[in-house]
């Protein structure tokens, strides 16, 4: 066995919004010491890596963030509502630069492998360079989208272009004067048609299956709304927490069907115009996700909008889906309007689909060549699970935790699963579906309590009972079943990727009614965990 170099009370492997939040929260509120590694060359996680030219988040700037860091809100120069790749890396940044965080992150080093030592009750970590560490408490923050899921199309090696995947997309690739094709329409890839519609000579967009996008909004912050939200700052966040998406707007109970066609039709309008797919979505009406027939009252009207804004019909037709509005909601402003220019083609790949490279592009099934100096994918990950395969971890009985899974991906509170003590996902499969910051603030305030209890009651182990998992993936398949969102294939399920098995990888209760489950658990000794001292 490999020398043990330090000790550590906990190493969390990943330097996203969930691994800075846990080393903030392990070290500099319970006092542990902490080694945080990271693959990248920088922090920001997923924010790091996926640099493709109009990248941004489409959740708000206000509470796409930390409600911990007042000061640094306080003082940040926020005017874009929706705010870009390097706006949200400089933030994260100024978070570990502020709370001198970085001297506790090893940058350019992955986790090869942890392997739990029940003698010792501590995890062996061995990482890229060949070092050994131990620690109590292992924190995966490898996030939930990490993975990368790149379709297989034959002869790739002739194509004399580059091919990159949005969530690796190369800093010096620039898309000026390129003729491109950008292959997935999803949050991502409507990102990056937009921008890549204004720079190149031509884009070619390979549509796998429509998806309804409605536009972002305004994009400009007044300084009246900074001012409101800076001294309303935490009644605001009390007011997200207790929220279901959480993700800053008044979620609506208004049934669709007890107003009015008129009325309806009123609303969604209004939100057509106030925009983010998250607010039409859930802000509109409070069945759209839940009831067929309400959800088809939004449809429609996303696909009149179409109708009226794309003026070929043979294009329009393409871009309207046959399936429910269930996926993750997606929202940028002019989507649909990019379809009227003469740069930008549109590719159903459920009609004719790419069949081979070739050395100047790709061959669709149709015999079509199309020709490209660029093909991106925007094809996604695979979702939370894919991001443990590259990690070979361990727990009792030597269990890899592939293979704990190998049926299902199965976890307590979307935090912990049984066998592994003091490992500590974030977010771990069955995670709340909501806002990330708040989600992942939410789980790292309870892993520090379950921390807290068992160094108070002087417990080596913290472990999950089975009935307890088990409780708890029924439960979220219960909550599933609920909505919508398991009648369409989508990453939310992990039936993105060809063959994988669609499984419910979400809690669908609500950030508000995730927390209320904490809440109650700590109120009756955090059934489901157990403390355990070795004696």
């Amino acid at each position: 066995m490999s020398t043990i170099q330090q000790r550590f009370d906990a190493i969390v492997i990943g330097a996203g919004f969930a691994g800075i939040y846990a080393l903030y929260k392990l070290h500099r509120e319970l006092g542990l010491s902490v080694r945080c590694f990271e693959k990248g060359g920088g922090v920001g996680g997923t924010w790091f890596w996926n640099r493709y030219p109009g990248a941004r988040t489409d959740t708000e700037t206000r509470v796409y963030r930390y409600s911990f860091d007042k000061e640094i809100y306080d003082g940040w120069d926020w005017r874009s509502r929706f705010a870009n790749q390097p706006e949200v890396l400089a933030y994260l940044r100024s978070i570990t630069k502020h709370y001198e965080l970085d001297e506790h992150i090893t940058l350019n080093t992955f986790i090869k492998s942890a392997v739990y030592d029940e003698g010792a009750r501590e995890w062996i970590v061995t990482t890229s360079n060949g070092d050994v560490y131990a620690c109590t408490y292992l924190v995966s923050a490898i996030g939930v989208l990490s993975k990368l899921h790149i379709p297989d199309i034959p002869h790739r090696d002739k194509f004399r272009g580059a091919v990159v995947h949005t969530g690796t997309w190369p800093e010096a690739l620039t898309l000026d004067d390129k003729r491109v094709g950008v292959i997935g329409t999803g949050s991502t890839g409507v990102q990056l048609i937009s921008a890549a519609a204004k720079a190149a000579h031509h884009v070619t967009v390979f549509q796998r299956s429509a998806q309804y996008c409605v536009p972002a909004g305004d994009d400009l912050v007044g300084e009246q709304e900074i001012a409101d939200y800076r001294e309303n700052f935490d009644k605001v966040w009390d007011g997200i927490r207790d929220t279901r998406v959480a993700c800053g707007f008044p979620e609506s109970i208004v049934p669709t069907f007890s107003v009015s066609a008129e009325e309806r039709e009123k609303v969604f309008e209004d939100n057509w115009k106030i925009g983010t797919g998250f607010r039409f979505m859930f802000g509109t009406f409070g069945d759209i996700a839940s009831n067929e027939d309400a959800n088809k009252e939004a449809t429609n009207f996303i696909e009149k909008k179409i109708h009226e804004i794309v003026t070929d019909p043979e294009t329009a037709r393409k871009l309207i889906p046959d399936q429910l509005y269930a996926k993750r909601p997606i929202s940028i402003n002019g989507y649909y309007e990019i379809y009227n220019q003469a740069n930008v083609s549109l590719v159903s790949l459920k009609e004719t689909d790419i069949v081979e490279f070739t050395e100047d592009g790709v061959r669709t099934a149709d015999g079509q060549e199309h020709q490209l100096d660029v093909l991106a994918f925007a094809t996604g990950f695979e979702t939370i699970v894919g991001s443990f395969k590259d990690v070979e971890i361990r727990g009792l009985d030597g269990v890899e935790l592939q293979q704990h899974w190998k049926d299902e991906a199965t976890s307590y509170m979307g935090v912990a699963t049984a066998n592994f003590p003091n490992f500590f996902m974030v977010p771990g499969p069955k995670s709340v579906f909501c806002n990330i910051p708040p989600g992942i603030e939410a789980q790292l305030d309870w892993i520090g309590e379950l921390i807290r209890k068992a160094r108070s009651e002087a417990a080596t182990a913290i472990l999950v009972t089975p009935d307890a998992e088990r409780d708890w993936t029924q439960l979220c398949d219960t909550y599933a079943a609920y909505t919508l969102l398991p009648k369409v294939k989508s990453w939310i399920f992990g039936a993105n990727v060809p063959g994988a098995k669609s499984q419910t990888l979400f809690y669908f209760g609500g950030l508000n009614g995730y927390r209320q489950a904490w809440s109650d658990l700590s109120q009756n000794s955090f059934k489901g965990f157990v403390f355990d001292s070795g004696k």
